[in-house]
């Protein structure tokens, strides 16, 4: 084998239609485009019209909730928290919270809090602070002699009492309905 004998497989490189460019090329004049019209034009977005027929994004049901303004959380591992702990970026004792984990370039960017998980086996004493811990996670904390403390939400007093009214007003009319006359 030579190098002027290597060549491409059958196939392999695709020649790229050049439209509107003449009669002789078979997609001169319109382009492939057909007639006049909206569809002849660039930035079309017709897509969902069946003629008339229900389109099928309306004949499909609606499926769960998203929710608005909806926190997006750092999870971290128990197991990876004595990884990070065995490989030096964290010490035995230490405080662990979201500062302290972007810092030792365990997580990237602080995000919305720390929620921690219970994958995995945490022998270091660690006083950890997040925002949400699984049960499991809890558990292999206070087994390893470490601590967890959670962040609490603050609910202002008037939200509070907000809550407490609509719930009673809830619980009245729950009682009006059951109640037989």
């Amino acid at each position: 084998m030579r190098l002027n004998d290597i060549k491409d497989n059958a196939g392999a490189r695709k020649v790229r239609v050049r439209i509107g460019r003449g009669i002789g090329s078979g997609v001169g004049k319109t382009g492939g485009r057909g007639g006049k019209g909206q569809t002849a034009r660039s930035g079309v977005a017709i897509g969902g019209f069946e003629g008339g027929q229900m389109p099928l994004h309306r004949r499909l049901p609606k499926r769960g909730f998203n929710k608005w303004r909806q926190k997006d959380f750092n999870e971290i591992n128990v197991g990876a928290l004595q990884k990070a702990v065995e490989d030096g970026k964290l010490k035995a004792g230490q405080t662990v919270d979201v500062a302290a984990l972007v810092g030792a370039g365990i997580l990237r960017r602080p995000k919305d809090g720390l929620r921690v998980l219970g994958t995995g086996e945490l022998k270091t004493k660690l006083a950890i602070t997040a925002n949400h811990a699984s049960a499991s996670a809890r558990v292999a904390i206070e087994k390893a002699g470490g601590s967890l403390s959670i962040i609490e939400v603050k609910v202002l007093p008037a939200d509070e009492e907000k809550r407490k009214k609509t719930a009673a007003k809830k619980g009245q009319s729950g009682k009006a309905a059951a109640k037989p006359e």
